[in-house]
């Protein structure tokens, strides 16, 4: 990740910060939340005005590219050729050109680490999210919270409600970039701060769902040790529904480890 200072040269202002994930170029940038509707970038007023400071990354990269050559100037390959450019690189123009535009007085600097400012919300970014049955998540925080979000409780905003009429979208939700969002098909984003205030704190951390894991998910050779039986012998307690793997793979199930001994019992 490259980390980015946002500053407005005319009025010795810190705007912001521009965090670049080169791995899958996502951008994504933190706004001084001093700032206003007066002297924050144009594109970001209206997220200003509503108290938003973490730019979505979509808004985040379309600020990067109003600032930098466009990929259909008419000479762009003797642009590439003149920069050494194997190909078209909208942030590595912006570095080039250290952030500058016509059309303002922001300019970029490199940063060594991250500012407090930024830490102190990334502490409310996701690091796991549970896709339960009937469109309910659960987040888990950096900050350790653990929050129940209903998407249903989330309809209003752009894109749910198509994840909540088809359950192969909803099926594809993962942790999106830093945990900045929640992201189903890479294409509809929902961002952490949206689900960390409509979630419902639970009375557990990600500890706790992890010793569970740890202490109570046996794999097919710890359950075959436990109920002195074969793999073979196993599989056939499994097709007779004596007990239901949590997960299967062709090189082995796990199971819970109270159906375990729930079998051995008998």
């Amino acid at each position: 990740m490259k980390i980015y200072e946002i500053r407005d040269a005319e009025n010795d202002l810190s705007i912001g910060t521009l965090l670049y994930y080169s791995q899958n170029g996502d951008c994504i940038i933190e706004l001084q939340e001093y700032l206003d509707e007066w002297n924050a970038p144009l594109l970001f007023t209206g997220l200003v005005k509503e108290k938003i400071f973490t730019v979505p990354r979509e808004l985040s990269f379309l600020w990067v590219k109003e600032r930098v050559i466009p990929s259909g100037r008419q000479n762009i390959d003797s642009i590439l050729k003149t920069h050494r450019l194997k190909e078209y690189d909208e942030m590595r123009f912006l570095e080039l050109s250290e952030g500058k535009c016509c059309q303002d007085h922001l300019y970029m600097k490199r940063m060594d680490s991250l500012p407090d400012y930024v830490l102190d919300r990334q502490g409310r970014n996701v690091i796991e999210c549970f896709l339960r049955e009937n469109n309910t998540l659960l987040c888990f925080f950096a900050d350790d919270t653990v929050r129940k979000v209903n998407l249903s409780e989330l309809s209003q905003m752009e894109g749910v409600d198509k994840i909540l009429d088809n359950p192969l979208l909803y099926r594809s939700g993962k942790v999106g970039t830093g945990g900045y969002f929640i992201t189903f098909n890479d294409s509809i984003d929902i961002p952490a701060s949206v689900l960390y205030r409509a979630g419902t704190i639970l009375p557990v951390t990600l500890q706790d769902f992890l010793e569970f894991a740890q202490n109570n998910l046996f794999d097919t050779t710890q359950s075959c040790e436990l109920l002195e039986c074969s793999r073979q012998n196993l599989s056939y307690l499994q097709k007779q529904k004596k007990i239901t793997p949590v997960k299967q793979n062709v090189k082995g199930n796990l199971y819970r480890k109270g159906d375990v001994l729930k079998l051995s019992w008998l």
